[in-house]
């Protein structure tokens, strides 16, 4: 994964081109150190230089450069923000969601399926595994998530009794 998604535009801001986007990240102020973002709108690409950004109660307000009008932000509408993956900054523990997504699940030597998506619940999270066998919820616990092997994408879980059944 070269790329990662940390926001999505909402709307334009404003009458210059600066954009509402919603973060999708668990720091906003994030992008206050960014010097570019990629927007994609579908399939297409687009590296832009920041030019200001800054947080606004839950979302971010951003600014581009070549985007300088309400009618082009509007076009930008809906469209993902992206940053490099160098340019996420390493956590001292764990790993980040997107690191996870697309890992190979495994109990024992038993392939269980791949790690598709992850749910953020009350109490703790859990991973969806889609397998040959359809959909399995797997609790992220210490006592069930035996061992995460990010740069070989393998993650090593013990099931509780009847959770495969």
């Amino acid at each position: 994964m070269d790329e990662v998604l940390i926001g999505e535009v909402l709307r334009p801001h404003g009458i210059d081109g600066e954009m509402r986007v919603y973060p999708v990240t668990n720091s906003p102020k994030r992008f206050l150190k960014l010097q570019e973002v990629i927007l994609r709108c579908g399939k297409t690409d687009q590296r832009f230089k920041i030019i200001k950004a800054r947080v606004q109660m839950e979302n971010v307000l951003l600014k581009v450069e070549g985007i300088d009008t309400v009618d082009q932000a509007e076009k930008l509408r809906g469209c993902e923000v992206r940053i490099d993956r160098s340019e996420v900054p390493p956590l001292k523990e764990g790993w980040y969601y997107f690191e996870l997504e697309g890992m190979q699940v495994y109990e024992g030597d038993l392939l269980l399926g791949t790690l598709s998506q992850v749910l953020e619940t009350g109490a703790n999270d859990v991973y969806v595994v889609k397998g040959p066998k359809g959909e399995l919820c797997v609790p992220a616990l210490r006592s069930v998530v035996r061992n995460v092997d990010v740069p070989g994408r393998r993650m090593d879980v013990i099931l509780p009794p009847g959770l495969r059944d």
